[in-house]
Parts: C-alpha cells; sequence; structure tokens
C-alpha cells in the first residue's frame, strides 16, 4: 500500500475511518460510535505542560459530553506505554485548579506510524515534522465532520469553548436553526432565511409571539428546549 497522504479532511466530509490501539484497548471508528457525535483531538507528545492541563480539564468534563451523547478521542505520535505513564502521572501527581486524582477514561491512540495524524492531516511542517498539531475535529453522529479547529503549540484550548460548539452544532441539527455570534444555549436562535421576494414580506409582516426579525434576512426565535 502506498503511504497515507496527510491532507486535512473538509467539514462536511465523511471522517477518515481507522482501527487502532489505545489506552481503552482497540478502536474502530466509526463503527464504534455510530450514532454518537464524538470529538478527536490531538496533542504533539505525552509529558508536555500545555497538554497535561488540557486533558485535565477535557476530563473532568467528560461526563458531560458523555451525558451529550459525545465522546472523546485523543491522539498524539507516542506510545501506549507513554499513555499510559503519562495518564498515571497525571492522576497520582498533577494538582491544578482544583483539579487532582484525575482519571482520563476517554482512549488516547497509539499513533507511533502516524497513519491516523495524516489521514487527519495533522502533521504540518511548518510547526513540527514529527509531532501531531493540536487539532480538535467535532463529528456527527452520521461520522460527517462538522467543525476542525488547529491551535499553535504555545496555547491551550478552551473546553467550554468547544462544549458550547458542540452543543450549537446539536441544537442547528436537530431544529434547522442557526446560532448568532457568541450565543449561549439558553440564547435566541436564527430562523434560515426565506428564498423569495414573496416569503421576505410574509416574514416580516408576520413576525410577533413565536418570532421577531431586525430585517428580511435576520429572523430571531426562542431556543428550543
Amino acid at each position: 500500500m502506498g503511504e497515507i497522504a496527510n491532507r486535512i479532511p473538509l467539514i462536511d466530509e465523511q471522517a477518515p475511518a481507522f482501527k487502532a490501539v489505545t489506552t481503552m484497548g482497540e478502536i474502530s471508528f466509526p463503527d464504534d460510535y455510530e450514532g454518537k457525535w464524538v470529538i478527536l483531538f490531538s496533542h504533539p507528545a505525552d509529558f508536555t505542560p500545555v497538554c497535561t492541563t488540557e486533558f485535565m480539564t477535557f476530563a473532568s468534563m467528560h461526563e458531560d459530553f458523555k451525558k451529550r451523547n459525545c465522546e472523546l478521542i485523543g491522539l498524539s505520535i507516542d506510545g501506549l506505554f507513554s499513555h499510559i505513564a503519562w495518564a498515571r502521572t497525571i492522576k497520582e501527581k498533577i494538582e491544578w485548579k482544583n483539579m487532582k486524582n484525575v482519571e482520563i477514561k476517554f482512549p488516547i491512540i497509539e499513533d507511533i506510524k502516524m497513519d491516523v495524524a495524516k489521514k487527519y492531516g495533522m502533521l504540518q511542517p511548518g510547526a513540527s515534522d514529527t509531532q501531531a498539531v493540536r487539532a480538535v475535529f467535532i463529528i456527527d453522529p452520521k461520522g460527517k465532520i462538522q467543525t476542525i479547529l488547529h491551535y499553535p503549540m504555545s496555547n491551550g484550548r478552551n473546553m467550554d469553548e468547544i462544549m458550547r460548539l458542540l452543543i450549537a452544532l446539536q441544537t442547528s441539527a436537530k431544529h434547522g436553526v442557526a446560532t448568532p455570534a457568541n450565543w449561549q444555549p439558553s440564547d435566541d436562535v436564527i430562523i434560515p432565511p426565506p428564498g423569495s421576494c414573496g416569503l421576505a414580506q410574509e416574514r416580516v409582516e408576520k413576525s410577533g409571539d413565536d418570532y421577531y426579525c431586525l430585517d428580511w434576512f435576520l429572523c430571531f426565535k426562542k431556543s428550543p428546549k
């Protein structure tokens, strides 16, 4: 077989399939995650300071993600034993921001051969030739990529924003709406704009209790429960 291309998949494309050894046993993606949202995220290496704080934060929020039908999968170009040693160090020795005895219960992929990293375009020579960049992919229950985020080596990810974005994506997918800038789960949502002049006029004229319009193309309604 030829070398796996290092190409970043695009939004709404099918997420590349893979089988991998992880700290939670072997996984097969997407088969093992059918019907679930997935956050696949990478880090440059084990025992790195920024990523340690990120993994602790993700682990502390793991149950909250699971309640939203979302599973976490971590990855780095390190071996399984290194992952295990790092996870044990986090649990046994690291205390940060009132987090201690943090157990990482989501799988961390062993990717020494960089097979998964290449499928997801995580190798970016400008950042590093030998480490995966800090990427986040949010994948919907149909296995399609809905979000791609990349972060530099120096700056940690905001897990509250990733959670907020997950909720926004789920709200849009379920109710056919969009979310405005700085949207929070209780905020009003945007309804799709009308597709004709007649519908545009009707939309504005009928705005009231169910929805309200700032103009024909920008109408809001209460956030669905």
